[in-house]
């Protein structure tokens, strides 16, 4: 029987991981001390983490994108990724980064429809098309976005020119069966639910799913399933396998405003 917390264990396949969220964050803290336009903790909800981080470009905004973090919905916040957010703001985006309700106080479903509270706040401030992304977890989050039961009103889901999950969780199924579960308390149907591989699209907004080609093989798995499924529902999908990188420096193309993963992010590709 195939183990399945191995499956979905990145850290333990990569050196060095236990050091890197420190340094993550460190680098996260020295980019926002040199952000001249940086807007913290806007309430997109009344609940304690449910605030977002608003970049703003030097010049006039193109657009609006929505990064959304990892972490298996219980760990990290928007603190940490504050500079993934240079690559798309050198080409003149404006970029939001949420927190959320982080797991077991909140349900995945719960998470979900923070996700499409918080992007709703972040539209309202910022005109434009969205281009909406996330790691992992946010990944899941943001493909979530484009099903048919999206909780985006239509006036926001008709702005969102793409979508880029990146290493993204598409069918949440599997992880019924990882130790993970105690924490995250999904059930087959909330499972199935929070499956957006297993739902219809609700439109046709395109979608890339872009993963590491050194990434645990579940993640690679995954990915295609979701570029796979959804290409056979008429929505133009795209799967990217970048050679060489792992779980963890797959989004570090993000603070490059020259690498094909923020050409991608921003539809400049």
């Amino acid at each position: 029987m195939r183990d399945w917390d191995d499956a979905y264990a990145n850290s333990a396949h990569i050196p060095g991981s236990d050091k890197m969220p420190a340094q993550w964050a460190e680098r996260a803290a020295v980019y926002r001390a040199g952000l001249k336009n940086f807007r913290p903790d806007i309430a997109y909800g009344a609940g304690e983490r449910q605030k977002l981080d608003l970049i703003l470009p030097d010049g006039d905004s193109n657009g609006l994108v929505v990064f959304v973090h990892g972490g298996y919905w219980m760990r990290f916040d928007k603190s940490t990724w504050t500079d993934l957010a240079e690559g798309a703001r050198r080409h003149g985006w404006s970029v939001a980064l949420p927190s959320y309700t982080l797991t077991p106080a909140a349900r995945i479903s719960d998470i979900t429809a923070e996700i499409a509270a918080a992007i709703a706040k972040a539209a309202s401030l910022v005109s434009g098309p969205i281009r909406l992304a996330g790691h992992s977890a946010g990944g899941h989050l943001v493909t979530r976005m484009l099903c048919d039961d999206s909780r985006l009103e239509p006036a926001v889901y008709n702005r969102v020119a793409g979508t880029l999950s990146i290493s993204g969780l598409h069918d949440l199924r599997p992880l019924l069966k990882t130790k993970m579960n105690e924490t995250l308390g999904l059930t087959m149907e909330e499972a199935t639910l929070e499956s957006a591989a297993l739902h219809l699209p609700r439109g046709h907004s395109p979608v890339t799913a872009w993963v590491g080609g050194s990434e645990r093989p579940e993640f690679i798995r995954q990915s295609d399933l979701m570029a796979n499924v959804w290409t056979g529902l008429d929505v133009p999908t795209r799967l990217v396998v970048d050679p060489g990188l792992n779980h963890f420096t797959v989004i570090d193309g993000l603070k490059d405003p020259s690498s094909p993963i923020t050409a991608r992010l921003i539809g400049l590709d």
